[in-house]
């Protein structure tokens, strides 16, 4: 099995999206990928891809969406950047820029293919996965997606329960300040979803 930090450091020193895109548009800048391994943290971070904050400091959910995921999670900022407690693996390594809109474009569609099955293979020790986003549930729950992002989230008991080999996985809304409506339309998730979501990451910290 490949040492975790070795495949970090060569995922770091990726360019395939720059050297060999599969898609059209360039990637708008130099890559810098981000990523967090681990040999020993039981939480696996699933997320999209770094935004333009994250891209420019080099430090994963180091902006307001990652203030908003370690309240979810019952975490302060030396905690969640300990990485013997959690892996971040994103579904794009690099920030993939704006659409016309100003809003992220999705995650380069380089990277999952490249690496995604050699990383996860290379923690095996990851007991809970937090897939964040569309892209990453549909990556890790394949067949238990649902058709939307709001009946996947809505569905995370079937989800945690799933009858599947490996570990749990909790699926997530992306945390970024633009979902508040989403919240404020879905109470259950602070009062239903957040309680457990806090309970399974403090047993996987203990």
């Amino acid at each position: 099995m490949i040492d975790p930090q070795v495949l970090a450091a060569t995922i770091r020193a990726c360019r395939i999206c720059r050297d060999c895109p599969s898609q059209p548009q360039p990637l708008p800048h130099e890559p810098r990928p981000v990523v967090v391994m681990s040999s020993v943290a039981r939480i696996l971070i699933a997320g999209q891809a770094p935004g333009k904050r994250v891209h420019e400091t080099g430090l994963p959910f180091n902006d307001a969406s990652g203030d908003r995921l370690r309240q979810w999670l019952g975490v302060d900022r030396d905690q969640f950047y300990d990485s013997d407690s959690f892996a971040i693996l994103p579904m794009g390594f690099c920030f993939p820029g704006y659409n016309a809109d100003g809003h992220d474009l999705p995650p380069r569609r380089e990277c999952a293919p490249q690496w995604r099955e050699a990383a996860m293979a290379a923690m095996p020790q990851v007991e809970l996965i937090l897939a964040i986003g569309q892209y990453a549930q549909a990556w890790h729950l394949g067949e238990f997606r649902r058709p939307t992002l709001n009946e996947t989230v809505a569905n995370w008991r079937e989800q945690l329960l799933a009858n599947r080999e490996g570990p749990k996985i909790l699926p997530l809304p992306h945390p970024s300040w633009r979902n508040s409506g989403w919240l404020r339309r879905n109470p259950w998730f602070e009062a239903e979803l957040l309680p457990v979501l806090k309970k399974e990451v403090d047993h996987c910290l203990r």
